[in-house]
């Protein structure tokens, strides 16, 4: 029988209800207000600004129940449950009409969003291959093609709701579709291990 095997996946971790609904209401009452650095690709959105876990009872709340997550997610990138830590914190408002313009998370190994408030179908995040990567340079890309996980170049993240958790490795691009609904609040974070050892050759982090 023929056979079919995907290889070398890209974890991606969706935890529901991470955050109970109480933390979840502290936190939009909390930090919806202080979101008021501008986002350079759309006037409604706004960000607060980086913070630390320490910066916030409310946070280190939330990194109390987070941090076991990212041992588990980390386990699957790395092959070793090492010790890791929340590097930066921040709270993203988005209007109706605001989006989110296609990046990736430097200068850190994991990133993760908290979402802490109903999120429209249409600004669902929107998770896609890197630009310029490396697989066929010229695509079978129109109406009749059916894209599946082989050929596919963007991939919807599962509709969310208040409290629910994603983690994924910090190099992969994504990003969030125009807004036609209500605002939008969500919590974004980068995570560092303790060290990495590549036999003999370790590196530790601090953050």
């Amino acid at each position: 029988m023929d056979e079919v095997i995907g290889l070398f996946a890209t974890p991606f971790m969706r935890v529901p209800g991470a955050l109970d609904s109480a933390l979840v209401h502290a936190l939009v009452g909390h930090f919806e207000a202080l979101a008021v650095r501008e986002n350079s690709s759309s006037d409604a959105l706004s960000h607060t600004a980086m913070l630390r876990p320490g910066d916030s009872a409310l946070f280190i709340q939330a990194a109390e129940l987070i941090t076991p997550k990212l041992v588990d997610f980390g386990a699957l990138l790395f092959g070793e449950r090492l010790g890791w830590s929340l590097k930066e914190m921040w709270v993203n408002v988005l209007d109706t009409g605001g989006r989110q313009a296609m990046h990736n998370h430097a200068n850190s190994f994991i990133s993760g969003v908290v979402y802490l408030t109903a999120t429209d179908p249409a600004s669902q995040t929107v998770f896609m291959k890197s630009p310029g990567g490396h697989d066929f340079i010229f695509r079978n890309d129109h109406a009749g093609t059916s894209p599946g996980p082989y050929s596919a170049d963007k991939w919807v993240s599962p509709a969310p709701q208040p409290g629910d958790l994603v983690l994924f490795p910090s190099y992969l691009m994504h990003a969030v579709p125009p807004n036609p609904g209500p605002r939008r609040i969500s919590m974004s974070f980068n995570a560092i291990p303790t060290r990495l050892d590549s036999w003999g050759y370790s590196v530790a982090f601090s953050g």
